[in-house]
């Protein structure tokens, strides 16, 4: 995914739960990245939260499944 077309869609203190929640968008076929995955798993728990990363284009479509879930 190109940088400037990407979003945060969420943010998450556990790379487990940024695990699961990009596992929901993957099986509705919502392209996602994480970042901060493994600063995540060195800092203290919300120093560093692993963000859920999709396209502008997904945001609504992925926030409402997430939403949803």
């Amino acid at each position: 995914m190109n940088e400037e077309s990407q979003i945060v869609l969420a943010e998450y203190n556990t790379l487990m739960e940024a695990e699961i929640a990009k596992s929901m968008l993957d099986s509705a076929g919502i392209p996602s990245t994480i970042r901060n995955e493994y600063m995540s798993t060195i800092y203290p728990v919300g120093t560093m939260p692993a963000q859920l990363v999709v396209r502008k284009e997904d945001y609504e479509r992925a926030r409402d499944l997430l939403r949803h879930r």
